[in-house]
């Protein structure tokens, strides 16, 4: 995994937080594999509860785990203030299919082909945004500009930059 850079700047306390140290101006870090969207919440009877009840599919909840913890290898404890406004710059890396040809394949490195395929690119924005809530920052309230692009790359993988605007 690839863990880019982490900007900090000394004040006297973290804003919300009531802590000493250092406030956070922006991070960057990768999380690795293919990228995945955020899929609905599962919504059935219970007959237990004689009520409706919601789950979170497993393939999404252990994903959002994994950009949680990607996000935690690169910032450690710090996090965002909660009166920070913050744009957010997500690139998704899909890795091309083995079956096409060298040709195909390198227009698509070479982003003369875009990935226009599944999952969709709010998807993905979703899950890497509801993901770092109470981690990274209060609440994806605080995203006030968003930058995302899907391209093809031989790693997949999914870049996350967070600045405080």
């Amino acid at each position: 995994m690839i863990i880019y850079r982490k900007y900090i700047s000394p004040v006297l306390s973290v804003k919300g937080t009531g802590r000493k140290g250092t406030e956070m101006n922006s991070i960057c870090f990768t999380i690795p594999g293919k990228p995945q969207g955020k899929a609905r919440a599962r919504t059935f009877y219970n007959p237990k509860t004689k009520g409706m009840s919601s789950m979170t599919p497993e393939k999404t909840v252990l994903y959002e785990n994994l950009i949680s913890t990607c996000y935690l290898q690169a910032a450690g404890e710090e996090r965002f203030s909660d009166e920070d406004y913050l744009l957010v710059r997500i690139q998704a890396y899909f890795e091309p299919a083995k079956s096409i040809s060298k040709k195909k394949r390198e227009e698509m490195l070479q982003r003369m082909i875009l990935p226009a395929k599944k999952p969709d690119i709010d998807n993905i924005v979703k899950s890497v945004l509801d993901a770092l809530n109470q981690v990274a920052y209060r609440d994806d309230t605080q995203v006030v500009e968003l930058h995302v692009r899907k391209q093809y790359s031989d790693r997949p993988r999914v870049e996350v930059c967070i600045e405080k605007i």
